[in-house]
């Protein structure tokens, strides 16, 4: 093996290296990271399912876009002015009016039918194993758990001057959401005033919070581990200080902290506190 040769192998096991480690960190990371390639890794077998969709439709829309590239270059070089001073006068070709019909059509059916598959699957909603209810206001979150005595708390972002060490600016809530992995989570969406998006990627949820309307779809987290999400329906000045946080706990632990909640939470805050809460929020925006 001579100079040269050694030196291109050392740097494509650097490369190789290199990636490894950066698709391996994010292979299991619940939240997103700097330089993350592609969709972040999925949590829930909807979530599995709309990347295993998305790698697939990637690979198809590759292929034709080559394809019609190639075509482009082809035509341009075969048929430019030099090469043909008299142009062709044909009009139709039967066949490749034929082809170009069909195929698209059969792409198209190909596309369509793991689509409606997954659209039934994400949209189907049966007897779950809880319940949790969401619900948005200007600019804060609100969770109830209708299964377990009815409690509730608000979410709200942590400002930053009051983040404690590991706390992640503008993503950590003062109160995350708490589930069990491995249970059929049922969720039901609602609005308090304006219309919100409260969005998942890694759950594969994705679900508008309207006023006068119950919205409703379902989640089963496969791991433990630290969740982020943001409201992703512009709904007034401080859209953007509505993060999600969820973290997904062993249904022991979940037992375990719902008894704690349950006297944490219990209906006895003042009511003028979600008022206050976003007063917070608003202050914080604005002395940006």
């Amino acid at each position: 093996m001579d100079v040269g040769e050694y030196r291109v192998n050392r740097f494509l096991v650097t490369i190789s290296v290199l990636l490894l480690a950066i698709f391996a960190g994010q292979a299991w990371a619940s939240e997103p990271t700097p330089w993350q390639m592609g969709l972040q890794p999925a949590a829930s077998p909807t979530a599995a399912k709309i990347i295993e969709l998305h790698d697939a439709l990637l690979i198809v829309i590759t292929v034709i876009t080559v394809f019609v590239l190639g075509l482009l270059l082809y035509v341009s070089v075969r048929f430019r002015e030099s090469r043909n001073p008299t142009p062709s006068k044909t009009t139709h070709h039967a066949l490749l009016e034929i082809a170009w019909t069909v195929v698209p059509v059969l792409i198209l059916t190909a596309i369509a039918v793991p689509s409606m598959k997954l659209l039934y699957f994400a949209d189907r909603i049966e007897d779950g194993d809880m319940t949790l209810k969401v619900v948005g206001h200007q600019w804060y979150w609100e969770y109830q758990y209708p299964d377990h005595g009815n409690f509730g708390f608000d979410a709200n972002l942590i400002p930053e001057e009051e983040l404690k060490p590991g706390q992640k600016r503008q993503m950590d809530t003062d109160n995350p959401v708490v589930l069990p992995v491995g249970k059929k989570i049922r969720l039901l969406f609602a609005s308090a005033d304006t219309i919100h998006n409260w969005s998942m990627s890694s759950f594969g949820v994705k679900v508008d919070t309207t006023p006068g309307r119950l919205n409703e779809t379902w989640v089963q987290i496969d791991r433990v581990g630290t969740y982020y999400g943001f409201c992703s329906e512009l709904c007034g000045v401080n859209h953007a200080y509505m993060p999600i946080m969820v973290k997904a706990v062993s249904p022991a632990e979940f037992d375990i902290w719902v008894k704690k909640a349950k006297q944490e939470f219990a209906r006895v805050d003042e009511p003028d506190a979600p008022a206050k809460a976003t007063i917070k929020v608003a202050e914080h925006a604005l002395s940006k």
